[in-house]
């Protein structure tokens, strides 16, 4: 096993602080699922929760980082050269509803390159992480993405509608011709958990339209470090802010992408 950098401890100690107050809060949720008026409210001081552990570890490991994290001020730090990326909560919905698949992830983007990232699931305490050179890995065990080279074999994931996204009738007339050739589609509300199941073979490819840099920076990583592929869904390498991407294994990438693209351009011209 690779030896974690001090950027990867730094990068875990911080999550897994925030992760440990995050299952607290989420055995309130599910508690709090029958109540008249919800959780809501509570999943939103959770994750302002999650918010500030994160921002107060990193700030003191790292005093001169920018920081982008999503529903916050965008940079902190004087270090223009050094950005982390957090999302303190991939997967809300999910946490809201008492479904334990959600996750924090943190990428470390130097002079514009993601050059370290982690994605932590608190619930399975799995930790994947990756950097630049070093390899994929899951807690202490390396990974790889799947060997599988035909669609018709392959697991893959996709995103979930929001109101900035296409339509339910566009969206659907996507994703039928995948599920069609594919051998599943899921649909599990973490776009960095995704990405981090490709890297470590669970899912062959997974796409998604709207995404901002949190969803995608650390997954970046594991994926290409784990031997995989990525790019937008047009096929262009601003897969970091362009706002879609396509992650696969390093066998199916060019039939994924090809066929995300032209479902997509059929489903505007309808």
């Amino acid at each position: 096993m690779a030896r974690k950098s001090a950027t990867i401890n730094v990068m875990e100690a911080a999550a897994r602080k925030a992760g440990r107050r995050m299952i607290r809060d989420f055995g309130e949720v599910e508690q709090l699922q029958v109540s008249q008026n919800g959780p809501a409210d509570f999943v939103s001081k959770a994750q302002l929760k999650s918010e500030q552990i994160l921002r107060a570890e990193l700030s003191k490991a790292r005093p001169t980082f920018k920081l982008l994290m999503e529903k916050s001020e965008a940079m902190v730090g004087t270090d223009s050269e050094q950005l982390w990326i957090v999302d303190q909560l991939d997967g809300t919905t999910n946490f809201l509803h008492g479904v334990p698949h959600f996750a924090i992830s943190i990428a470390l983007e130097e002079r514009g390159e993601i050059t370290a990232g982690i994605i932590y699931e608190p619930v399975r305490d799995e930790l994947f992480w990756a950097e630049k050179g070093t390899g994929a890995y899951l807690n202490r065990r390396r990974i790889r993405v799947s060997s599988r080279g035909q669609i018709s074999d392959a697991l893959l994931a996709t995103g979930i509608l929001s109101d900035e996204r296409p339509g339910e009738e566009e969206f659907v007339s996507i994703i039928q011709p995948v599920m069609e050739l594919a051998a599943g589609v899921r649909r599990f509300g973490s776009a960095a958990l995704d990405l981090a199941y490709v890297a470590a073979g669970r899912y062959e490819g997974f796409w998604e339209f709207g995404l901002a840099p949190w969803d995608v920076a650390a997954g970046i990583i594991i994926v290409r470090e784990a031997g995989g592929m990525l790019s937008e869904i047009g096929g262009g390498t601003n897969f970091l802010r362009g706002g879609s991407i396509v992650a696969t294994n390093d066998l199916l990438h060019a039939p994924m992408q090809r066929l995300i693209r032209d479902t997509t351009h059929s489903a505007q011209l309808a």
